[in-house]
């Protein structure tokens, strides 16, 4: 097929009409149409402003717009179900990305697609550029590198590093399981929990569910039940062995999810009907893998009380752009130096509480376009990080 055969073929798709020129462009947010104007925003009266932040450097948030734009960083290297495509291909996610965060929460942010080689590679450019901006969103950076390069940037810098396919789907997933609990009258404490995947969302949501109260929470993966002492465990299954399987549970998912009150599947995998046939009365299954649930939802409910995706095409869809907007925007309001285990739990109950009484089966999460949810979840952001103590405004 030649080139000009190709591209006809992709005018035809509306996803490339969309994307064609990128998604994205940069506006002036004051104008300039004369000799003064130009001689403020840039020289001399730029310069005034330059030495008033070589002076004071936290005037550096008030007269530059780094208090309120955030880097999209990735290597390319998980990009959504696509896997390790390299850091051109991701950039439609990107800047998709950054659409998000302007439309959604009013903060505006780059896209930028990193040629790393590993880890040490991403901390140190990440630590570089990053005086340029008031956060850091990591995204779609592959286990268990993602882990240690969080740790890392979190530990060097001074705003705030938030990786969104660990903490979006955890904060998103609670509050989820939080109305789901509610709908059939109990509570997190009361509940046996069953994750299929140790990659990134389910390490973090694992680790959120802990935190919230969980009652029990065995993890999965591929060989299995993850429990301490299993061997061939790396240092991240370690950890979460140390915090979860308080049943001692060892075997297959199958196994483990016979009586289980929840199934919270982040991974690739299927779970056959049979299997959810065996879970206990009322249970609820998040089947949250994409495009392709691990079990239908038709189907899941068959034996669950309650049901979710991460589809948009089915009722209950957990989807990270009810977290990571409303986290960024409360965070940079309040100009904190990290986003803390409690700031997530206190977004988490900010969107769960949304729903209020009219909560159902075919609605435990607000809708992504829902317009409350940025705010509410900005402003409980914004005060769990002053009681915390990591905010500077």
């Amino acid at each position: 097929m030649s080139i000009t055969d190709s591209h006809s073929r992709l005018d035809d798709d509306p996803a490339f009409a969309l994307h064609q020129g990128g998604k994205l462009h940069v506006e002036p947010s004051v104008e300039v149409t004369d000799h003064e104007g130009l001689a403020l925003a840039y020289t001399p009266g730029v310069a005034r402003v330059c030495t008033a932040i070589a002076d004071t450097p936290e005037l550096v948030n008030t007269y530059t717009w780094k208090s309120s734009v955030v880097a999209v960083v990735t290597d390319g290297s998980a990009v959504l179900g696509l896997g390790d495509i390299g850091p051109e291909a991701s950039l439609p996610v990107m800047e998709g990305k950054a659409l998000l965060f302007r439309q959604f929460a009013g903060v505006d942010a780059v896209p930028i697609a990193l040629s790393c080689d590993g880890v040490d590679d991403i901390v140190e450019t990440v630590a570089r550029m990053a005086p340029s901006f008031g956060g850091i969103n990591l995204e779609d950076i592959a286990a268990p590198r993602c882990f240690e390069i969080e740790r890392r940037l979190r530990e060097r810098l001074d705003i705030p590093v938030f990786h969104d396919d660990q903490h979006g789907t955890a904060i998103v997933t609670v509050a989820a399981l939080r109305n789901a609990a509610r709908l059939t009258g109990r509570t997190l404490a009361d509940l046996r929990v069953v994750v299929s995947g140790a990659g990134a969302a389910g390490v973090a949501v694992t680790k959120m569910l802990v935190d919230g109260g969980i009652g029990d929470i065995a993890v999965a993966d591929s060989k299995g039940v993850i429990y301490s002492g299993r061997e061939g465990l790396t240092p991240v299954k370690e950890e979460l062995a140390a915090i979860s399987n308080r049943a001692g549970l060892q075997g297959s998912i199958e196994t483990a999810l016979e009586g289980a009150d929840v199934f919270i599947g982040l991974s690739a995998g299927e779970v056959p009907e049979s299997v959810v046939a065996t879970m206990a009365p009322q249970a609820t299954v998040f089947a949250m893998a994409n495009p392709n649930p691990e079990v239908h939802p038709e189907v899941a409910r068959r034996h669950a009380s309650v049901v979710a995706t991460g589809r948009s095409d089915f009722p209950n869809q957990i989807n990270n752009v009810l977290a990571f907007p409303g986290v960024f925007r409360g965070a940079l309001d309040a100009r904190a130096t990290d986003v803390t285990e409690a700031m997530k739990l206190a977004a988490a109950d900010a969107i769960a509480d949304l729903v209020g009484d009219d909560l159902s089966a075919d609605y435990i999460i607000p809708s992504t376009f829902d317009e409350r949810v940025v705010p509410a979840v900005a402003a409980a952001v914004a005060e769990q990080a002053r009681s915390d103590g990591v905010a500077r405004s």
